[in-house]
């Protein structure tokens, strides 16, 4: 049979090592096809345009993204005042007692909001309203006074388990800033009045995967997904309407989101979540929290402490439960390690599993940040992939937080991207958006080129002996994710009987100066043979 479309006069990297330069593209019923074209196929000129496979974003909460249809989103670095007048805003014209829900405040921020004048301040801004703005990191959450209240939280609740209740110095009062699961007291409040319908979880996906269409994105794999999501993204599935290849990865365990069901009640239903481009594949395990909230476990002790290191979510002998389990059940694991003691953890876990005989259970150690340069080796042996999200450690706000709290020749040294590639591992590139600002993958590549702020915000390049490659950047977002997530039989390259998945970009990425990579724009994104997004004219 003929394709339908071909594309032609086109200046094609395709990712796949056989012939990784082409200058056509040839679709057959949503796959790439070498057959030549007929009377009716559709020929399209593109005039040396530049196309590239779709990207594979490895790590998002794409729902998390969507749900701000829904809340006050808060601008960029916001302070205090910008923060204090959108809720003010915000607030206008709500009920009495209606929640407020939004965010995300800057992480250098929390020391600021740690005391009752600043909590005051807020509740004055609601008119008295409850209030849970959350941090970028998504992990911690700053709360209004009513929302303490609701929660039930006073100067006697005792910190939760996995979490802390931030209390005022002089007066041993609640400040309203809540690290990891602290917030979910809260969180369990709130959705007694406020909680979205299965409608509005099905729109908030379909929002945030048309963001993603914009940015060139064609599959990914969701780093933390509830009951909600799983049945959204079947809902839309079902109707025609899911257009990218996504894998879920359910909660293990859950310091942060408050999703309920988690753990085997949650797996154990996964199989009714599958559809064609849907696959409920993985596992998610936060094993512990993040570096400026004191909840990243490492080997070494934080700044202006003497011994506390942080500590693990779980225990080794449960962590290596948790994958036997996963293994057992024909799913592969994503886990959490934002320390390098966390990061030893897994790689403990994974060579014991590897050691029982187990070579095709897939483990990603997600952002790894900082790992303990006896254990970069250990990626490649074992088989880990590593999900790195290069949009929260090249210079800006995330790293300022870092530096806060751990010593400088230990906070500079974060993303070891080149060793990791040159001692065999599987890096895959994510951007766990919304905690970055944008999925935009050109962001990330610029940053794996060239380790410094692709925006030009923030000065200086972190740990530049680290970088990367444009090719193998490019890699590190397209074949390598998919390989990752195991979506490489479908999709991250352009090799015929892969899904028609491309992006047609407005110049040639290796023409174009490693500073202006992340302008780089999308001018038409295709997935499965079909356009889904074309930038405007």
């Amino acid at each position: 049979m003929a394709p339908e479309l071909l594309l032609t006069n086109a200046t094609v990297y395709t990712v796949d090592d056989d012939r990784p330069w082409t200058t056509s593209v040839a679709v057959e019923n949503g796959k790439v096809s070498t057959a030549a074209s007929g009377p009716d196929t559709e020929v399209r000129d593109l005039d040396g345009a530049f196309v590239l496979p779709g990207f594979v974003d490895v790590h998002s909460h794409h729902a998390l993204a969507g749900r701000e249809l829904f809340e006050l989103r808060l601008k960029s670095g916001a302070d205090l005042p910008s923060i204090l007048a959108a809720v003010r805003e915000w607030s206008a014209g709500l009920a009495p007692d209606e929640w407020i829900v939004g965010g995300a405040w800057p992480s250098t921020l929390a020391p600021e909001l740690g005391n009752d004048a600043v909590r005051r301040a807020l509740d004055e801004a609601a008119g008295g309203r409850p209030v849970v703005l959350i941090e970028d990191s998504r992990h911690n959450r700053w709360v209004s006074s009513r929302a303490l209240e609701l929660a039930g939280i006073t100067e006697s609740t005792p910190d939760p388990a996995g979490g802390s209740i931030h209390r005022d110095l002089m007066s041993g009062t609640p400040t309203g800033l809540l690290i990891e699961s602290a917030g979910l007291v809260v969180e369990r409040a709130m959705r007694k009045t406020r909680t979205l319908t299965a409608a509005q979880h099905a729109e908030a996906s379909r929002r945030a995967i048309e963001i993603l269409h914009s940015y060139g994105i064609t599959a990914f794999q969701d780093a933390g997904a509830s009951l909600d999501i799983l049945t959204a993204l079947k809902t839309l599935d079902d109707a025609g309407e899911l257009a990218a290849w996504v894998v879920s990865s359910m909660l293990v365990n859950d310091p942060i989101f408050g999703a309920d069901p988690i753990g085997a009640p949650l797996l154990e239903r996964a199989a009714a979540f599958r559809t064609e481009h849907h696959r409920p594949d993985f596992v998610k395990i936060f094993l512990d929290g993040t570096p400026p909230a004191h909840t990243a476990a490492f080997l070494e002790p934080y700044l202006h402490h003497e011994c506390f290191c942080g500590e693990t979510t779980m225990p080794p002998e449960e962590l290596a439960g948790w994958l036997d389990t996963a293994a057992r059940a024909g799913l592969s694991a994503k886990i959490h390690c934002a320390g390098d003691s966390a990061v030893r953890s897994i790689l403990d876990a994974a060579a014991t599993l590897r050691a029982g005989g187990d070579r095709t259970t897939k483990i990603q150690v997600a952002h790894g940040q900082f790992i303990h340069p006896e254990d970069l080796e250990r990626f490649a042996t074992l088989d880990v992939s590593a999900d790195i999200s290069p949009f929260l450690w090249v210079p800006g706000v995330i790293p300022d937080a870092i530096a806060q709290v751990l010593p400088p020749e230990r906070a500079s040294r974060m993303q070891p991207n080149r060793t990791l590639l040159d001692t065999g591992a599987l890096v895959a590139g994510g951007s766990d958006w919304p905690v970055s600002e944008s999925p935009n993958a050109w962001e990330g590549i610029e940053g794996l080129v060239t380790r410094r702020d692709p925006h030009g915000k923030h000065p200086g390049s972190l740990w530049p002996e680290q970088a990367i490659t444009l090719a193998e950047a490019i890699r590190v977002f397209t074949l390598n994710s998919a390989r990752a997530c195991g979506l490489d039989d479908v999709t991250g390259s352009l090799t015929p009987g892969k899904s028609a998945d491309f992006v047609i970009l407005d110049r040639d990425p290796f023409q174009t100066p490693a500073d202006d990579l992340a302008d780089i724009t999308v001018q038409e994104t295709w997935f499965a043979g079909r356009q889904v997004y074309r930038r405007p004219s």
